[in-house]
């Protein structure tokens, strides 16, 4: 009977499994309806070739074993993956040799299966990670970035970690990508690939430097794209600390606060390392007042700030010495212990509010604390304290600075030095400014062109410009001689430069340390030409001789020695000189040339000059403004005194402080012009440069400003009702200045009366009420007296009246109206015209 039982027909025997030459990995032939052309070449499964290899496998014998013929092997079943380690084996193999043709989706899919059936992620240790790299860089060849990262994404979540099986020559490839992405600035994509790459393990940092990638995003300032790159790395605290301050650097504040407040968040706290960063990034910028807002906001969330903070804060506050004491007791209050650098702050803070006194007492502190071992003072302490005394004049309290530091064996430097030399020269101690440089030098300290140029300085600031020249041109052609003995010569630094060397008395030797002039050298030399425009030019052509170029300040000098000597077309030259040579005009440049044309008594083209300023989008300064507000006695004609006053309200509405007494002056200047006599009756407006107490009549000023802008109109009623006498008479003169420029413009008589409506109201001015009239008989008394007009008080026609008749011993009732006849205004302006030509 068993005879009688034939066995089922086989399957057709597998193909032939090939060992590849390079990576000795098994791959099967994929049944296919058309035969391989190339018997030779290598065909990949897919993962449907996984399902009917299965159903190929030959049905398994009752031992378990299963059935083969004799010429082929057998092949692993796919459900056999979870129980029989060699079928996992097996399966990798076929799901690398994928991956190595670059076929990295047919890849997942088979590994997807093959994690599926085994039930673990074991065979992803099994994969050959030098076919999986190649096919990366293949994939990335030919389907560029975003595909690889797309794989690599996919292959993590099903536990092949494919970033951490690259090897070198796929990691570089990936990297190179993510460069080039880099370089041609496509940063969205670049910050997306290096998240994508993070999030599987790829080693990001290796990629390119985080910080050369910031500081691209710091120049863009893009904020937003800073913050989320650095915060893919593992020290994205440190990254966005640098982003801060870069952005603190370019003086990009808002930004700066921006990252911060990002910090902030990440932490879930205030780290007082980025405090304080960024409070001296405010510094930085001049926002002293940010500053404060970030340390009140440190004590709202009762958070006790660090001494760094606290020196920081008052750093940023060095200009407000109230607010610092203040900040100095609270530190004091908190128990935080200040250090060397609090009390270095505080003295700076005094020196620039010329504290002397204070900063004296701070110092006599220092001095205790270091007697006891509490501080230990350092060359900043001493240069400070010395910068204190040069600026209060005080030369000897500086000179016991230096025995100070002596006595505990410091060494003065070139600040130090530099800050006992200025002392005397603004104490105008010449010669002892130049004794401290001989002994600066003996100390072995090399002295720099500044040394030098302290001391022409102060000779050109006591006007003894004679000597500055000689003393300059000594130092150029001797240098300056110091006397050395052997023990002084042989403590000088070996980088200690001198140009010649003689034999001196007493063995000693004398040296020869050269002189070498800078920019600014010559910048004071020039300003020692005093008016004298010539030798001012003389010396920036030596200057230029001498391999140096004049800059900015050279030019702005040479300008305002030609306007102080009204050489107004040289200071105009030197201005498109300084085009031409390639300096960039600022303000300042604008505001001497301006200043030039000024004092030329041209003020057509100063105001030219400023409307140029404004055209190339540089705003004007307070010098600017007040220098064409002072030229107020050149303004003669009314479309002069409208610029002006054009040019007042811009700088109002510039937001600087209001000059009014400008204003006072060149309205009162311009409307008593009309008068016969020589600035009219001035003493009766009462200017007092410092008498601003008076807000009503300012706001007036600026009323009778817009009034004086607007076009003549000679029909117009003139209103001064509610006025006192000094506003309702430049109010009349103001209106008749500007019939006399209509009329010599046009040369036209008036058709029409004047008339002046003064009301019956009282107003108050001041603390003086005034009654409608006494603005009355002001008005009567200016226009009959000083201008000689025909005037008419009231409605009715009445005979003229004049302000000498006796006044009646009981007030008179207002007549409410002045009328001003056609034909007196005519004879008027017939009489100033003929005045005007003779």
């Amino acid at each position: 009977m068993g005879m009688a039982m034939t066995s089922s027909p086989q399957p057709p025997p597998p193909p032939r499994r090939r060992r590849s030459r390079l990576h000795s990995a098994t791959t099967i032939s994929a049944p296919s309806a058309n035969p391989n052309p190339n018997p030779k070449a290598k065909v990949i499964p897919l993962l449907s070739d996984v399902g009917r290899l299965q159903s190929a496998t030959p049905t398994p014998t009752p031992n378990g074993n299963p059935s083969s013929n004799s010429k082929g092997k057998v092949l692993p079943l796919l459900s056999d993956v979870g129980s029989n380690p060699s079928a996992i084996d097996y399966y990798s193999r076929v799901a690398s040799n994928l991956a190595g043709a670059g076929r990295l989706g047919d890849f997942l899919i088979a590994a997807e299966g093959l994690r599926a059936a085994s039930g673990d992620a074991g065979f992803a240790a099994r994969i050959n990670w030098r076919l999986l790299s190649r096919g990366v860089v293949a994939a990335l060849r030919e389907h560029g970035l975003p595909h690889v990262l797309e794989f690599l994404r996919d292959a993590d979540r099903i536990g092949v970690h494919a970033t951490v099986m690259l090897d070198a020559d796929a990691s570089d490839a990936v990297a190179a990508a993510c460069r080039q992405l880099l370089d041609e600035r496509i940063m969205a994509e670049f910050v997306e690939a290096i998240e994508a790459l993070a999030n599987c393990g790829f080693f990001v940092k290796g990629i390119v430097d985080p910080m050369d990638v910031l500081k691209i995003f710091v120049r863009k300032r893009d904020t937003d794209m800073a913050i989320r790159y650095a915060r893919i790395f593992p020290h994205s605290q440190l990254l966005l600390c640098n982003t801060m301050e870069a952005f603190g650097k370019r003086k990009e504040l808002k930004h700066a606060l921006k990252v911060f407040g990002a910090l902030k968040d990440q932490l879930g706290g205030i780290n007082m390392f980025a405090c304080r960063s960024i409070i001296d990034i405010c510094s930085h910028c001049g926002s002293s007042v940010q500053a404060r807002i970030i340390f009140e906001g440190l004590l709202a969330e009762k958070i006790t700030p660090n001494t760094h903070v606290f020196n920081s804060l008052m750093n940023a506050n060095a200009h407000s010495m109230s607010y610092n004491f203040s900040v100095y007791k609270h530190m004091q209050k908190l128990g935080v212990r200040p250090d060397l650098a609090s009390y270095n702050i505080l003295l700076k803070t005094c020196c620039n509010a010329r504290e002397f006194n204070t900063a004296q007492e701070i110092y006599e502190e220092m001095k205790k604390k270091e007697h006891d071992g509490i501080l230990k003072l350092d060359v900043f302490t001493y240069s400070t304290m010395m910068k204190v005394f040069a600026e209060a004049k005080m030369w000897k309290m500086a000179s016991n600075i230096k025995d100070d530091m002596r006595a505990v064996g410091a060494r003065l430097n070139l600040v130090t030095w530099s800050s006992l030399i200025n002392a005397y020269a603004n104490s105008g101690l010449v010669d002892g400014a130049i004794e401290i440089l001989e002994e600066m030098i003996r100390d072995g300290c090399q002295p720099t062109a500044p040394c030098f140029n302290i001391i022409l300085t102060a000779l050109v600031k006591s006007c003894q410009y004679d000597r500055a020249f000689r003393l300059f041109n000594s130092w150029i052609e001797f240098g300056i001689k110091v006397s050395l003995s052997l023990e002084q010569k042989g403590s000088l630094p070996d980088n200690f430069t001198f140009c010649e060397e003689h034999p001196g008395t007493n063995g000693g030797t004398i040296l020869v340390v050269p002189f070498r002039p800078t920019v600014t050298t010559y910048n004071i030399l020039m300003m020692a030409c005093g008016t004298n425009d010539e030798r001012a030019k003389s010396v920036m052509n030596e200057m230029k001789r001498n391999g140096l170029c004049p800059d900015r300040i050279s030019w702005s000098i040479l300008m305002d020695i030609y306007g102080t000597s009204k050489n107004r077309n040289g200071a105009i030259q030197a201005l498109r000189r300084m085009q031409r040579v390639g300096i960039k005009l600022n303000v300042s440049a604008y505001t001497v040339a301006i200043k030039a044309c000024v004092e030329s008594k041209d003020l057509k083209l100063a105001l030219h000059l400023f409307e140029e300023m404004k055209a190339h989008q540089l705003k004007p300064n307070m010098v600017t403004y007040r220098t064409l507000l002072t030229a107020r006695s050149k303004y003669g004609s009314l479309k002069e005194i409208q610029k002006c006053l054009a040019i007042y309200q811009e700088m109002r509405q510039a937001g600087y402080q209001a000059y009014d007494y400008y204003l006072k002056e060149l309205i009162v200047e311009w409307s008593e012009g009309v008068l016969s006599s020589d600035g009219g009756n001035r003493n009766f407006y009462h200017l007092d440069r410092k008498d601003e107490r008076n807000e009503s009549f300012n706001l007036f000023l600026e009323k009778v400003a817009r009034f004086l802008q607007k076009d003549v109109d000679q029909n117009q009623t003139v209103d001064v009702r509610g006025l006192s006498k000094v506003e309702a008479r430049i109010v009349v003169l103001s209106t008749l200045r500007k019939i006399k420029e209509k009329h010599l413009l046009v040369g036209r008589a008036v058709q029409d009366d004047l008339v002046i409506i003064t009301g019956h109201e009282k107003t108050s001015y001041t603390d003086v009420e005034t009654t409608a009239t006494d603005v009355e008989h002001a008005i009567t008394a200016v226009l009959t007296d000083e201008l000689g007009l025909e005037v008419f008080v009231g409605p009715e026609s009445r005979p003229p009246v004049s302000s000498k008749l006796r006044a009646p011993s009981r007030p008179r009732r207002p007549q409410g109206m002045i009328k001003i006849t056609v034909n007196s205004l005519n004879h008027w302006l017939k009489r100033k015209s003929a005045r005007d030509v003779q």
